[in-house]
Parts: structure tokens; sequence; C-alpha cells
């Protein structure tokens, strides 16, 4: 199959990067000319473990070429993706579909014989039928099908999640397109990943109510590691307790200081914003935006606690900055909202993230980020894991505590054991612990 990807971000260039790997000759497209030049010369935009590797296999292998020539790319292809950003829009939080309308505008006018036309970014019900009518009204005769193709991606994990995918969910109301999405999708076909073929609407509205779901499980965890806090019972165990029943799984139930990232902040909006104009509200839904929203803030005010209600002109330590590991990505991280917490309380923060620092800066101002996590925590008042990157799994507690003003360990995401801590003379503070 001849297959174009309209967006070359997270989801377009890791999505056309593995349909490559299946085989398909594939051309990533981009409007940034930066971003296409450091494509051609290997150069990542984004960190996922894994990428860069396959990445230049394909080129090499002649199946994957990058450009910014939305024309000559789209005119011979059999299959259009349209993978741009949907951020929230400014102001009333509906999801901004202003880029997917003009990705379909400028396919409409390249496209020539059947063209299916696939919407692979995350959109509102009703997204797939806009995109037909732009394409029917910027050129009549296209000959086209419009597809919704959700993406079910996690950042860290992204090319195995695609390779392997728990279902691939195929949303059409053109029965043509079925035959060429199935050839799209033919290698996982054949090892029997779940094909799920729904109305184009229904997948839309599939895409939002997972992510929807999974973050109510994230804040449901959540409000019941405060209520441990208060009772003196141990969230982890609650945990498994609850996740070792089949209906509820484990998955999703690990308490923290609140979810972030590309998807959950900006998806559950969106789905509240929809169900509101449909006069349709998703009480649940809206309530999880708001204790999410609340809960970061929340834990700078724990971090503040540990010091005994005090941090003015003391030094914390930052473990972790963006909002989940093996990634770079900072949007809606939790660690942003911590940060501004102990700054508001006058606390100096000296930061570490593997991966995350430059984004960072984009984004956290008067702080001082430094080369490794020893160095954050040399002279600290309090060290605060904010994300559980591996390397702080280990970290020589001894050294730890000999290098700092105060030892105190605030856990948000519960990588240690409190006991373990506490023998190295540590104060120790976890999320839902006794």
């Amino acid at each position: 199959m001849r297959i174009t990807m309209i967006g070359s971000g997270y989801v377009g260039l890791v999505s056309g990067v593995c349909f490559a790997d299946f085989g398909h000759d594939v051309i990533c497209v981009d409007k940034d000319k930066s971003k296409i030049d450091a494509l051609e010369k290997g150069v990542m935009p984004i960190y996922e473990p894994g990428l860069d590797q396959i990445v230049a296999d394909n080129v090499k292998a002649g199946r994957l070429t990058f450009s910014t020539d939305v024309a000559n790319s789209v005119k011979d292809a059999d299959v259009v993706f349209i993978a741009v950003g949907t951020p929230s829009r400014r102001g009333d939080g509906h999801a901004d579909l202003s880029y997917v309308y003009a990705a379909a505008k400028e396919i409409a006018q390249h496209c020539t014989g059947f063209t299916v036309v696939v919407t692979k970014s995350t959109v509102p019900v009703g997204t797939g039928d806009e995109v037909e009518r732009i394409v029917k009204e910027a050129n009549p005769g296209a000959d086209i099908a419009v597809v919704s193709n959700p993406e079910f991606l996690r950042e860290g994990a992204a090319i195995e999640d695609f390779k392997r995918p728990d279902r691939i969910v195929i949303g059409l109301d053109d029965d043509r397109a079925r035959g060429v999405m199935t050839e799209v999708y033919r290698p996982l076909y054949l090892n029997q990943a779940p094909l799920l073929f729904t109305a184009r609407r229904t997948s839309e509205l599939i895409k939002y109510a997972a992510n929807g779901f999974l973050a109510m499980k994230i804040t449901f965890i959540n409000e019941i590691a405060d209520l441990c806090e208060k009772v003196g019972a141990n969230v982890q165990d609650v945990s498994r307790g609850i996740g070792l029943d089949g209906r509820i799984g484990a998955k999703f139930l690990h308490a923290g200081p609140g979810y972030g990232g590309s998807c959950f902040p900006k998806d559950t909006l969106a789905l509240a914003k929809t169900a509101q104009d449909h006069e349709s509200p998703v009480r649940l839904i809206e309530t999880t935006i708001s204790i999410n929203d609340n809960r970061k803030r929340a834990m700078g005010r724990k971090v503040i606690a540990a010091l005994d209600g005090d941090v003015r002109s003391k030094k914390i330590a930052v473990l972790g900055l963006t909002f989940k590991p093996n990634t770079d990505d900072m949007r809606d991280s939790p660690a942003i909202a911590v940060i501004q917490t102990l700054q508001d309380s006058g606390a100096t923060i000296a930061a570490y993230d593997p991966e995350g620092m430059e984004n960072a800066k984009k984004l956290i101002e008067g702080i001082e980020y430094v080369a490794g996590p020893y160095e954050a925590i040399a002279d600290a008042d309090a060290i605060v894991i904010v994300t559980e990157w591996n390397q702080f799994r280990a970290l020589d507690l001894p050294r730890a505590k000999g290098m700092m003003k105060n030892p105190v360990l605030v856990d948000l995401r519960n990588i240690y054991r409190p006991a373990e801590v506490a023998k190295h003379g540590f104060a120790y503070h976890g999320i839902g612990l006794q």
C-alpha cells in the first residue's frame, strides 16, 4: 500500500514508521521544514525508545521517506492519514480542529483516484462528517471514503502498542474502505489482532470513552489514597485487593500526583464539552477533570507539609519532570504545578530529568536544571520524586543523606518501601500509605 501520513508529530511519526516496517511505502509529511530536515538526518523530534533505529532501518530499505510537499505526497496515495494536533482550544476547552480541517482541504485538492482519508488524530464525534464535507466542497469530483481510526499509543511504549495492539478500531460509513483498511493492517490481522469495524461516529467516541474511563480510574485510586492516609490504610494493598478482581483489573490503579500528558487532559475536557453541546453531560468526567486539576497543586502542599509547613528559602530537589517515564513530553505534567506551588511558597528548586529538561525549560522558569540526581540532592532540604524513571528507583540513600541538609523523601509515585527508607535515616512521605 502507498500510505501518506499528514503530520509527523508523535502519533504520525510512530504510526508511519510502523506501517513502513510492515512493508508499506510510507511518506511522512510535515509543514515544519526543520523537523523534516532533522528526520532526514536521523534526528528524532521526540524521545521514544527504539524509534530512531526503526526509522533508520526503513529509510535504508526505501520504504520510508519524509517531505514537506503535500501535493506530491498525496496524489498517488491509496490511504492518507491525518495525524495532526488537536489541542484544547483556548477559551472554551473544545478540541481545536483547525489543523485537521486544513489538512482535509489540502488532501482534497491533490488526491487522485479512489483514496481513503483516515482521521488518526483524536477528534470529537462528527469530525469525520465535517472532513467529508470539506473534501467534497473543495473538490466535488474527489472519490474518497473518510474513515476514523483512533490511536491507542502509550508514550514510552508506542512501538510495542502499535505492533501488538489490544484492538484496532476502524469506523467507516463507506464499505469500500473496509478492504483497504484490512490490507493496511494485514500483518496485525494475520497475527489475530482484533479488528473492530464500527460506524464512523462510534469509532470517534470509542477513543474519548477509553481515555475518559482510564482517567477516572486513576482519579478514583488517588482519592482512595487520600482516604487511606486519613484512616490508616495502605493504598498499595487496596489497589492489589481490588485489581485482582477481573471486572476491575490492576492497570491504572497506581496512586500518584495526578494524570498529565498529551491525551488524558485534553481528551477528557473535549469529551465533557462534546457532551455538554449535546445536552447529555458526563458528570463523572467533569468531576474527574476538577479533581485532577486540584490534585497537582495539592501535591506541592504535601511537600510543604513534609517540611513542617515552611519551605521559604529551602532547597527542594525535584527528580522527574515529564508526565511519565520514557518520554520527553512535558504537556500537563504534574511537576509543573508541584514546582509552581513550591515556588509560590518561597522554595528554591533544583531539578533533574533524564530526557525532559529541554522541554521543561520552555515551561518552568526560575529553577536550577542540573546534570544528575545527586547534583539536585546536594544541600537539599527534601527530595521529591515526581516521575518514576528507573534510575530513581535505586538511589544511594546513605550517599544522598550525607549530601542533604535535611533527610526528607517525598515519594509521589510510591516507588520506595517506607521501612527501607526510614532505615537509612530519612523521613519518608508517600501517597496513601500508613
